[in-house]
């Protein structure tokens, strides 16, 4: 099953196409390149690309599969995920659970799949994948994007003779608006991934990650229940759309773990915190200072106190020498 790729050079999508070990073909296409493709129940590999396969989650996956069960964040979790790295990082996110003797994808049945107008972004991007070069994920970074095609052996989707562009096809997934509502939130996850494994983030920076990305019931208690409130500045605009829109909140929850985690601009600590801040990194300094003295003056007395031992001995050695 393909997804969109965020590779960080085109040399390395050249190489990855070596071999061709995910059968990727080595080609660059663009939204008016041709495409021959088409799948539906007469197709006799129809459902096959729906077992073992991996299918990583964004949070817009999440929030509106979970909608569409009608279930809370962290029941879908727990109910039809399974933990996952991403992309080759120390980041958490999930996968969907598979079931069954066949290994499947929980919502595939022998008719087809049951959340189809709602299914993953990862399965309506297949067969075509979408390569976008940038450097660490960063919004500035100059970008170039193409597609390409992913042609397994055992799908027969390729020989049925409806043709598209590459345009008309993600137009008919419906992949435009997925491209939009993930493209902050794989930034980030390529962000961490241009660090390399010899930076690691913190089990807090994990853990709040994984929250913000899976579960937005718990993210809107953090930010409404904790002192959130009291340490950032927020508009009442701001807070309104995301006390209420959940696709708002989410977009919301890219900004802020892109400023917490990478220190990227988009939201002010307020100025008391920050002069609070201040005053409890001044008076942890200073207490420092206070006890690195007492030490040093402690280190110094004993140090007097020695020698003022080894010199009355010394002055009793000499003494004792003369009186003999």
């Amino acid at each position: 099953m393909a997804t969109e790729e965020y590779i960080d050079n085109e040399s390395d999508f050249i190489k990855s196409t070596d071999k061709n070990p995910s059968n990727i073909l080595p080609e660059k296409l663009t939204l008016s390149s041709h495409l021959q493709f088409a799948c539906h129940p007469g197709v006799s590999c129809f459902t096959a690309c729906c077992h073992n396969i991996k299918i990583i989650l964004t949070p817009y996956d999440i929030l509106i599969l979970r909608k569409r069960l009608n279930i809370p964040a962290h029941e879908f979790i727990t109910e039809y995920t399974e933990p996952a790295y991403l992309e080759k990082t120390d980041m958490p996110g999930v996968q969907l659970k598979l079931r069954g003797e066949k290994n499947g994808c929980p919502f595939v049945t022998p008719e087809g799949c049951t959340v189809y107008s709602d299914r993953p972004s990862a399965c309506r991007y297949y067969p075509v994948g979408m390569a976008d070069f940038h450097e660490g994920g960063t919004n500035d970074a100059s970008e170039e994007k193409f597609f390409f095609l992913v042609k397994e052996p055992h799908c027969k989707g390729h020989e049925e003779p409806k043709h598209w562009t590459i345009g008309e096809w993600r137009a008919d997934q419906g992949v435009d608006l997925r491209d939009e509502m993930n493209k902050e939130w794989l930034r980030l996850v390529m962000r961490r991934k241009s660090f390399g494994l010899q930076a690691t983030l913190s089990e807090a920076a994990k853990r709040m990650f994984f929250m913000a990305s899976t579960d937005l019931d718990t993210f809107r208690k953090f930010i409404f229940e904790s002192s959130f409130l009291d340490t950032y500045e927020m508009d009442a605009d701001t807070l309104a759309k995301i006390k209420e829109d959940d696709v708002e909140l989410m977009l919301f929850s890219f900004k802020y773990l892109a400023n917490t985690l990478f220190g990227a601009p988009g939201l002010t600590i307020k100025e008391d915190k920050i002069k609070a801040k201040v005053e409890e990194i001044k008076k942890r300094q200073d207490e420092a200072l206070l006890a690195a003295e007492r030490e040093y003056e402690e280190l110094k007395a004993e140090r007097d106190r020695m020698l003022k031992e080894r010199q009355e001995r010394e002055a009793a050695a000499r003494k004792k020498q003369a009186d003999s």
